[in-house]
């Protein structure tokens, strides 16, 4: 360790020795628990990047920032105090998981300054920001059928096969029952939404937050939320672009992830919170990464435990399930089909996927500032991002018709009701689509009983 490491690693030793003394010198239960908190010895820590590793994009964490966790008994001023013993200049709390963003102070490192912070006895944990990432695999601009919606073996793109018909979700004969219900809010936490494209502007509940620039304008500078947000709830009827899986329910705009498909964890642990505590009934996660994170897994266990459905894409690098999606118990993971009822090589697998939905080829909205003179604001998308807002449409509809339904209970409507389209190889729940490519049909119309 350089030398004045060493030294900011002794003054703050100091710092917290002199800090343990005033806590426990001072009386009443809390104080005690901290006391005896530190007596245990040094915790263990998360793991932290090599030695000598770079942050930045390419190394899959922040390289401003760290995250700590202090003991929850610390005081507000404690932790400033301590925070700024260390250098750092910056601090701010992450609400429900009580997590703390610290600064990196000039001239130091992160694997440098994780090391220093992992002395501290008032430190739980210190980890890195991980950076997650938009699940997509984009495709050509058009403006085509929606197959997934009502497959009739429609061609797509000219001089290609047309699919299968009925590969779908079996939308039109569940809109009959319902087309959503206004009062039903869905997040989309991703690269914001274009609040003023023609299908979506009168879907937009509020300009949203937007946790990249730290703002109350949650616009789109990629276009990836964008086309997860039409195929959730575009406006339908209105004899323009597409029509949206959930009609009528409203959109709730979230931006964590910026112009370039790329968000630290911190900003979608903060999204979801926010978008609960804003009223959202269904949460759309069309993004993933590829580190195991306790505090993100906090973030959808306090959605779930609130009463909203978090639904998140599985990936798509041909391997193992992403995170949040991987959290099996309170995330519904998302694999994709095709026009075929077929799982694309790149659709992630394994034992957390619970159901796919189409996800390749898929027709919709496209912000309106980036589409070429002549083009219709609209794109055919491919991947699991965009099989995802499928099933959080389909969640947001049973919501509409059950609101009194319990969030497990609704998961499992959306499991048992899916087409098992891959039964003459993988019968049954399997590893790559889950219990099947999803049907509105049979989740939402009501079987006649027979006299």
């Amino acid at each position: 360790m350089k030398a004045k490491h060493r030294l900011v690693l002794f003054i703050a030793f100091l710092f917290t020795v002199f800090s343990l003394q005033a806590l426990t010198q001072q009386t009443g239960p809390d104080q005690e628990r901290i006391r005896r908190s530190t007596d245990r010895g040094r915790p263990e820590y998360a793991p932290h990047p090599e030695t000598g590793m770079e942050a930045g994009a390419n190394s899959g964490y922040a390289a401003d920032h760290i995250l700590v966790k202090f003991n929850p008994l610390l005081t507000t001023q404690h932790v400033d105090s301590i925070v700024r013993a260390y250098g750092s200049r910056t601090s701010q709390m992450i609400p429900v998981v009580g997590l703390y963003r610290v600064g990196i102070p000039e001239g130091s490192t992160v694997v440098e300054m994780l090391e220093v912070w992992s002395q501290n006895y008032f430190v739980e944990y210190a980890k890195p920001d991980y950076i997650a990432r938009i699940a997509v695999t984009p495709n050509d601009l058009f403006f085509s059928d929606q197959y997934a919606l009502s497959n009739t073996g429609q061609i797509l793109i000219p001089g290609s096969p047309g699919g299968t018909p009925n590969a779908d979700i079996s939308a039109a004969t569940a809109w009959e029952e319902t087309k959503g219900d206004e009062d039903i809010l869905i997040a989309v936490i991703d690269t914001g939404v274009d609040l003023l494209h023609p299908d979506l502007v009168n879907k937009i509940a509020s300009s949203g937050k937007d946790f990249v620039n730290g703002d109350d304008d949650a616009t789109d500078d990629h276009w990836h939320g964008t086309a997860v947000a039409g195929i959730a709830a575009a406006e339908s009827n209105n004899g323009i672009g597409i029509a949206g899986v959930a009609w009528n329910c409203m959109i709730l705009p979230v931006k964590v992830m910026d112009e370039n498909g790329d968000g630290f964890y911190a900003d979608v642990i903060e999204g979801i919170i926010w978008a609960v505590d804003n009223g959202a009934h269904v949460i759309n996660l069309s993004i993933g990464g590829s580190i195991d994170d306790p505090d993100l897994e906090a973030a959808v266990v306090y959605a779930y435990q609130n009463g909203a459905v978090v639904v998140a894409s599985s990936g798509n690098d041909g391997s193992s399930v992403s995170y949040p999606a991987a959290y099996d118990g309170y995330v519904l993971a998302v694999a994709s089909t095709d026009m075929d009822d077929m799982r694309p090589p790149s659709s992630n697998f394994g034992p957390e996927v619970d159901v796919a939905a189409p996800g390749e080829l898929i027709r919709t909205t496209y912000p309106t500032w980036d589409t070429p003179a002549g083009f219709y604001p609209y794109i055919l998308a491919s991947g699991t991002s965009f099989a995802t807002p499928h099933v959080t449409g389909m969640a947001a509809l049973i919501m509409s018709i059950k609101p009194w339904m319990e969030v497990s209970d609704l998961m499992k409507v959306i499991r048992y009701t899916a087409d098992d389209v891959n039964a003459d190889e993988y019968p049954g729940p399997d590893d790559y689509i889950g219990y099947g490519r999803i049907n509105l049909d049979t989740a939402l119309v009501p079987i006649p009983i027979k006299k």
